[in-house]
């Protein structure tokens, strides 16, 4: 095989992988082919395609075939969900080739043929370019959040929600389209105002934020979401409250019947949650809405006469289409989508389709982190630190900038309005993960000027070939030396992980003819501990001059968190 240039891993964005990695289990056929692909596809060299890449790392040890169920299991552990329509037809043609031929093994030809539509989304999940790369790790974490959050009680039922006050569900989806989900994450819901920000950035989108701006503001009111009163400029103080929200909904392609605005306003709604998951519409939500709103019929009248709307804007048509999306259900697994859509810069992580401006997501962020959780707002900026935007159907939209995007659905509300579930799993998310805007003033990433060798040393008794890989795809020494003067490789061969052998010799070329301070050699080690067969291979593989310090792949340092999952 060409060799393949070299790369630095662990800076995938805010959090390196360490942030979410753990240690390895016990490795079968599919775990090994694990260790094997991780960031090996990154950067290719110009002679060799991507489809051929991926081949070499998935075959079996004679290079006949590849397992497709293994290949899949990689795919979902990385995050990606086999409904992606970045990797559908990948999915498809081997599911299709597996049911044709009765087989979970497929040739050469065959496996090229099948991933050659979506090869570069491919070298992506296997190049390990994700912002959270161990992302069953990530998920269990949040599971275990999940878990704890179901003994938390109280809160209340508004008149108006219909919905099981029993109901608890999380989702999860990264701005790279990685998504995971508990509970009743399937259960539709109303979005209510969890469709404000939304609204906002489409009109902002659509006609730009200073035109918007003319008509709202955007500082928070200091007074409940639906009070009758306006800033000193005579506007509804920001897009978050029922004010506001009724204003951008009268900006909202104003040059459409009132039936085409709405159903290009769910069409967005969908197109921002990927099309995949329930993105539809509640007609006895909007009933109930358009029957019982006095208030809001109030908000509408009341800015009428202080003359707040855009000219030439028909009142009656305005709040029927501010009722109906109230009634825009999701589920939180669709809203997790939308939610890393504004995580990702307007961007769908699911389709790649710009739906919203850049810098109008960025206003849009800073208006759900001032405004979006009523009059709990400024609590919940301080202590959880991310945008967010609940609602009375009991979600919470999570955005986490250049990360991902966290829907909580629990109904029961306290006094202010929000979740109470999912205020409380919001805190604990934080307390978990570094999420909060501010928590890149911690020192949690130091970079010593060189590696411990003790760490190094304990992934080798536990057989870590993903941290050794790691090391010397960053260029670290790993002939390093104890004060005993072994290496890993003398602990990988007496404590019989031949893969890592393997792996260190022929991979890292490391040197298989130094001895400790008793003069024995890695060769020895092995048979001294009853491993033969790894001594046969030291024995019989193709000696390796002494390697001086540096002389692994790539050369230079390493910092502390590529070692962190291992302690």
């Amino acid at each position: 095989m060409n060799e393949r240039k070299k790369f630095e891993d662990g800076e995938g964005g805010r959090f390196s992988s360490s942030s979410f990695t753990s240690q390895g289990s016990d490795r079968g056929y599919c775990e090994a082919l694990a260790e094997d692909r991780l960031c090996l596809v990154h950067q290719l060299t110009s002679e060799e395609k991507t489809e051929d890449i991926l081949w070499d790392l998935f075959s079996d040890d004679q290079g006949e075939e590849v397992n497709i169920d293994c290949f899949q299991r990689e795919i979902i552990l990385s995050g990606l969900q086999e409904d992606d329509p970045r990797i559908r037809m990948t999915v498809t043609k081997l599911r299709e080739y597996k049911k044709s031929h009765d087989s979970c093994w497929i040739p050469e030809d065959g496996f090229k043929l099948c991933v050659a539509d979506d090869v570069l989304m491919l070298s992506k999940i296997f190049g390990g370019s994700f912002c959270i790369k161990d992302f069953s790790t990530f998920s269990a974490r949040v599971r275990t959040i999940f878990e704890s959050m179901k003994l938390v009680e109280g809160g209340s039922m508004p008149h108006e929600n219909r919905l099981n006050p029993d109901h608890w569900g999380v989702a999860v989806c990264t701005v790279d389209g990685q998504r995971t989900s508990f509970g009743d994450s399937t259960v539709p819901f109303p979005g209510q105002s969890t469709t404000n920000p939304l609204m906002y950035a489409l009109a902002a989108t659509d006609l730009g934020a200073e035109v918007v701006h003319k008509y709202v503001g955007a500082e928070p009111s200091g007074r409940s979401f639906n009070e009758i009163t306006l800033d000193s400029k005579k506007r509804p103080h920001n897009p978050m409250i029922n004010a506001g929200a009724i204003i951008t909904c009268s900006m909202l392609k104003r040059d459409m019947t009132i039936h085409d605005r709405m159903d290009d306003l769910i069409n967005k709604c969908r197109a921002l949650a990927g099309y995949i998951g329930h993105v539809g519409f509640n007609n006895q939500v909007y009933e109930d809405e358009r029957e019982i709103s006095y208030r809001n019929y109030a908000l509408g009248y009341f800015m009428k006469e202080k003359h707040c709307f855009p000219p030439d804007t028909n009142l009656q048509d305005t709040l029927d289409i501010y009722f109906r999306s109230r009634a825009i259900e999701f589920t939180a697994e669709s809203l997790s989508v939308v939610a890393a859509a504004l995580a990702n810069g307007g961007i769908c992580p699911l389709t790649e389709e710009l739906i919203i401006d850049p810098e109008v997501v960025r206003n849009t962020l800073s208006i759900m982190f001032s405004c979006g959780m009523y009059d709990y707002s400024g609590q919940f900026a301080f202590r959880v630190g991310v945008p967010a935007k609940s609602c009375i159907s009991g979600a919470i939209m999570l955005v986490i900038p250049n990360v991902c995007g966290i829907v909580t659905f629990s109904p029961p509300l306290d006094d202010l309005g929000n979740s109470v579930k999912g205020v409380q799993f919001c805190r604990s998310l934080v307390d978990e993960f570094p999420f909060h805007n501010f928590d890149s003033n911690k020192t949690e990433y130091p970079q010593p000027d060189k590696v411990n060798v003790v760490e190094l040393l304990f992934a080798a008794s536990n057989g870590d070939i993903s941290a050794f890989r790691r090391c010397s795809l960053q260029g670290i020494d790993l002939n390093i030396k104890d004060y005993d003067q072994r290496t890993a490789l003398h602990i990988a061969a007496c404590e019989g992980h031949f893969d890592l052998v393997k792996f260190l010799v022929e991979r890292c070329k490391v040197d298989k003819t130094i001895k400790d301070r008793w003069g024995f050699t890695a060769e020895e080690e092995a048979a001294k501990f009853n491993h033969p067969h790894i001594a046969d291979f030291l024995r019989n593989c193709r000696s390796v001059s002494s390697a001086t310090p540096g002389a692994t792949p790539g050369g230079g340092g390493c910092d502390s968190a590529s070692f962190s999952s291992i302690v």
